[in-house]
Parts: C-alpha cells; structure tokens; sequence
C-alpha cells in the first residue's frame, strides 16, 4: 500500500471537478428518454429530411469540442476561428448548452464555439458535399478547415452550405461560431428575455452532411389541388437537366410526368385518396434529374397528401372545410418543451410520442406553439394524421430599430413557411399570438394570406389579450379566424362573422399538482383541480360546453392547454417528464371523439 499522502488542496481541487461534473449531468427532472440520450454515440441518427431524402448521407451529431461563455472570443460572425487547446471542453451535439444533455448545462452562453472532424468517405470521391444545419441559434458562421465557409441568421430554420472547396483528403475539421444575445430583437418566442422558460441558444438540432453530384435537385414544392384530381409540383436543381416525378400508391404507379428546373407541372391523381385526420393516406413520391446524356445526376423520395382546407358556409355559417367537410378542430396547444432537452426532444423516440399521445387521446389537432421542430416532427403528424397550426416564433422589442427587428422577423417568417409547405397537415399559419411582438398585423395577416394561399391564417391568436409592456393592436378583422382567449373558458369564446370562423385559440389551463413530477420552481395554473378524477370531471364539463358553441354559435376551432407541464405551469394532460396522465385519458378520448362526431353531423 503506497502511504504517500496526498496533496489536500489537490484532493479538494478534483473533488469539487467531479462532483461538478456529476452535477452537471444530473437531470432536475428526467424522462424516459434522458438516459438513451445522454448514452447515444450518435443522437437521433434518423435521416432529418423525410420529404427530400436521399439513401447516403453522414450524422454529425455527437460529440464536438466546445468553448463558451461571454469572455470567449465574439461568436457573431468572426473573420477567423478560434483555436481549442487539449482541454476543451466537450458538449452533445444537438442539444443546446443550457440542456442536461449537452453535457454544459450553463446559462446563456452568448458565444459558443463547436469544433469537430470527420473523413470523406471513399465513396464520395468525385462528389460535391453539403453540410446541413436543422437549427442553430441565432447567428452561425461555418469555417472549414480554416477557410470561412458561410453564415446564417435565424434560430428555427434549415441552412445549408456547399463546402466541396475547402476540403481536402483525410481528416477535415468544422469549426462553428453561434452567437446568441437571447435579447428578444430577433424572432425567440418563448425563447427569449420575455419568455417564461429556460432559454435555448447554440446548436440544438442535426447537423449533417450529404454527397451530390454537382447538378442536383436542391428544393421541391407539392400543392395538392383537389378541385382538378392533381398535384402541382415544381423541383429547383443546381444546374440543368430533365426533372422526372413519379406518384405512387405502395408499388403501384399513379402517375408520372416530366420538367425542368423551376418550372411547375402537374402529376395527375386519378380518384384521389384523401389525406385526413381520420385516414392520413399518404403517397409515396420519387423524383430524379437526368443530365443531357440521358444519366441519372440525382434521385429523392418524397411523399405528399392530397387534401385542402378551405372556409365554406355550414347552415350560413362560416366554418373551416377539409376536403370539403366540415370537422371540429379540436386539439392542445404544444410548446414542445423537455425538461432534459429544452427546445430539442430528446430521442426521436420522444419526439413521436408527444403526437402518438395526442392522438392517441382523440384529438385531431396540434397547434406548434411559439416555435418550428425539426422536418420529422411534421413528418410523424403528416403519418400519424394530426391536423398542425404552425405559429411563428415571437419578436419581443420590434418598436426598436424597427427597420432591424422587422426586416429580420418578415424575413424568418417567409422562410418558415417555405420550409414546412409540403407538409399536408399543417392547414394554418399563425403569425402573431396576443399581440406579442405584433406589428402590422393587418398587412401581414393578409401577405401570409396572399404568399400561401393554399392554407388559412389566423393572423393574432387571442387578439383580446396583450402583455403588459404593449397596447392590444385588437382584432385585425382579416383572416380567416375570429380568435380569442378565455381561460378558464370556454364561454366568452369568439363567433363567426361574414368572411371569418371562430376559433378558441387557447382555453382551459386547469392545474393539477403530480408530487415527485414538477420542474423545481414555484408551479401554477389558470385554475387547479386537488385530484385525478375531479380534473377530468372538470375537462369533460369544459368539453361538453365547447359542444353547445359549436352546435349553436358556431364556434369551429378549441385548443386546450396545454398537452403537458412546462417548467412553472402545472396544467398540462401529462406531467413535464410524460410520466403521468394527469387525467382519466379514456374519459378524455370519449369526450374529445364525441364532439367531433357531433361535427360530422353539421354538412355543408
């Protein structure tokens, strides 16, 4: 036995590293998912872009050096990287670091810093290489084995860069720069330094690589039109070449036909089968580019749904139509937070089940609250048949440099749209919640109307609320919803008017305390229930008064809140961690069905 003694000041020093470091990995409030997570070599090696897929393709997920913090060298769009020594730390990539598994778990970084290597492939010789980001937030600047490779600014969407000329044979190393004030001057939603949970910057969803060769197909765009038994369908490549789509129902072809780049064309659909909630069919879809040689350049898979959503008179009154039937949209407003990943489910598998709850409990609708998930997300509600009301993430201070603050959120607004406009169950844009962060809510409401016609906008959710720093712009008067606010509610619910139909945005809140299942905060509610049952007696009474406004007020639209606990608020259907059912769910799925058959009743 060595009896050397050891230095205590040293002992200390590592003592209080380790437990640091235990600390840090150490969730407040873990899911079933947590440890998958922390224990993957490669979170969510799924392939992230299901309506444009490709079979080869690299995750870069995983672990990546990291540097951070406010005295780290500025992040916001710097001419050069900054240099990692052999002590860097290291942080889970894509989870942000203000999450428990990220490995950080600090606040507000503001300067982030992300390093990490890979290899090309063998056979990716000969190929040009993209590299993908889901989400970064807010600015991201790209180095390449040295060389500034691209920058991007906006927290909830997909950027790409072509960084074929900055790599070499061996070992290539990325260096990431994501600079994020968290200062509300940017679209943040609850993300920001109004918003009431832990905020989320950096990296926080798949990074990825992709070879192609150098023409290849870069966007596609899918509108179903009913009306004339078709889909509208155009496909912008990198370079030219002869575009070739093919619908398919299983093996079986539907249709096929042939364009080139940009220009939209149709692909017949013959007896269409509907996409709905009910029956969310879904046709498989390929797609390939075809150089002047006649050689294939590039092939994707795809799929689309072939539905509409329209307003239309039931019995004179304005209501919204899908496929021409009138159905009560009756669902829970989805924030999409994890108390272990913050903004970023923390396996694909969690990501599935917040919609399989959903659905599962008889709702048909999702309202995305406040900010955009990943492709797969939407893809999982396409497959699983959930109707989805996509709010755009909020602007807090957009009084300020307005010429700034609006430019920057019009313009991540258009790109939202853009990049989740083939998904057929998102059937609304919401641009504006309570007036938070509203500014020309009229003419924005009415470009959204104008920019996707295809859809309907519900241009200020629960226009009869606003936040106390800002005056209610009111109701827009344009849209295609009358929305209000009411909790407890329902009653006080909007009604229909001449051009528009009601919509209850937001309502319920009721509050249950789950002992051992709380974020560590002081919790509250709208309204609390002390038990399981009477919460559940207390839905089912709010459901069967959201009935009588449907049949007599024409009321079309009710969103509960909320599907589960967010960090302070207790009034979710499932607890924070999903581990609990705060209601007697069987209760809950009769009552959510029996409305919504009461709709069917209702015909145009």
């Amino acid at each position: 036995m060595n009896k050397s003694r050891i230095n205590p000041a040293l002992f200390l020093l590592l003592l209080i590293v380790n437990c640091s470091y235990l600390f840090a990995q150490a969730p407040a409030l873990p899911t079933t998912w947590t440890k998958a997570a922390m224990d993957a070599p490669v979170p969510f090696p799924e392939y992230p872009r299901p309506q444009l897929q490709r079979s080869d393709w690299m995750c870069l997920n995983g672990k990546w050096d990291y540097r951070g913090g406010n005295n780290v060298t500025n992040a916001l769009d710097p001419a050069e990287p900054v240099s990692f020594d052999n002590k860097a730390e290291q942080i889970r990539v894509p989870y942000c670091p203000e999450s428990v598994l990220s490995g950080i778990q600090r606040k507000q970084e503001i300067n982030m810093w992300y390093r990490r290597s890979f290899e090309i492939p063998a056979t990716w010789k000969n190929k040009q290489v993209v590299i993908h980001f889901e989400a970064v937030a807010h600015s991201a600047t790209l180095f390449v084995n040295g060389h500034k490779a691209g920058t991007h600014a906006g927290s909830y969407d997909a950027f790409s860069f072509d960084i074929t000329p900055y790599l070499k044979n061996g070992k290539n190393t990325l260096v990431v720069a994501a600079y994020d004030l968290n200062d509300g001057r940017v679209p943040s939603g609850k993300n920001g330094p109004r918003g009431d949970y832990t905020f989320c910057s950096g990296i926080w969803q798949t990074v990825w690589l992709e070879p192609v060769n150098k023409t290849y197909i870069e966007n596609i765009r899918l509108l179903p039109d009913l009306a004339n038994n078709r889909l509208k369908v155009q496909v912008s490549t990198k370079g030219q070449g002869k575009v070739t789509a093919a619908a398919l129902d299983g093996n079986k072809l539907v249709s096929q036909a042939q364009s080139t780049n940009g220009t939209y064309f149709y692909l017949p659909i013959k007896s269409p089968k509907l996409w709905s909630p009910d029956d969310p069919f879904l046709y498989d879809l390929t797609i390939s580019l075809e150089d002047a040689h006649g050689n294939i350049t590039d092939k994707v898979k795809s799929y689309f749904g072939m539905r509409d959503i329209k307003l239309g008179k039931v019995n004179g009154v304005n209501r919204p139509l899908i496929n021409g039937k009138f159905m009560m949209q009756l669902g829970l407003l989805d924030q999409g937070y994890w108390p272990d990943g913050i903004l970023t489910a923390p396996t694909e598998e969690a990501l599935k089940f917040d919609i399989q709850f959903t659905k599962n409990a008889g709702y048909n609708l999702i309202r995305k609250h406040m900010k955009t998930e990943p492709q797969r997300f939407y893809y999982w509600a396409d497959k699983l048949g959930l109707l989805v009301w996509q709010d755009m993430p909020a602007i807090w201070y957009q009084n300020e440099d307005t010429t700034k603050t609006r430019t920057q959120f019009r313009k991540e607004l258009k790109t939202l749209i853009d990049q989740h406009y083939n998904s057929p169950s998102i059937i609304t844009w919401v641009p504006f919640n309570e007036n938070w962060g509203a500014f020309d809510v009229k003419n924005i409401t009415s470009w959204v109307k104008q920019y996707d016609p295809s859809r309907l906008v519900n241009g200020n959710s629960g226009f009869n609320n606003n936040p106390s720093y800002q005056k209610a712009y009111g109701d827009p008067g344009n849209g295609d919803y009358v929305d209000t606010h009411i909790y407890v509610g329902p009653y006080g619910a909007s009604v229909p008017d001449e051009h528009r139909a009601a919509s209850l945005g937001e309502f319920g809140g009721v509050g249950l305390f789950v002992r051992d299942h709380m974020w560590p905060v002081a919790n509250n509610a709208y309204d609390y229930e002390p038990t399981k049952m009477r919460l559940t007696d207390r839905y089912v009474f709010l459901l069967d008064e959201v009935e009588q406004l449907m049949k007599y007020k024409g009321l079309s639209v009710a969103i509960y809140t909320q599907t589960t606990d967010v960090e302070h608020e207790v009034n979710g259907v499932l607890t924070y961690d999903r581990a609990v059912e705060k209601m007697e769910m069987e209760r809950v799925k009769a009552v959510n069905e029996a409305v919504i058959n009461e709709s069917y009743k209702l015909t145009p």
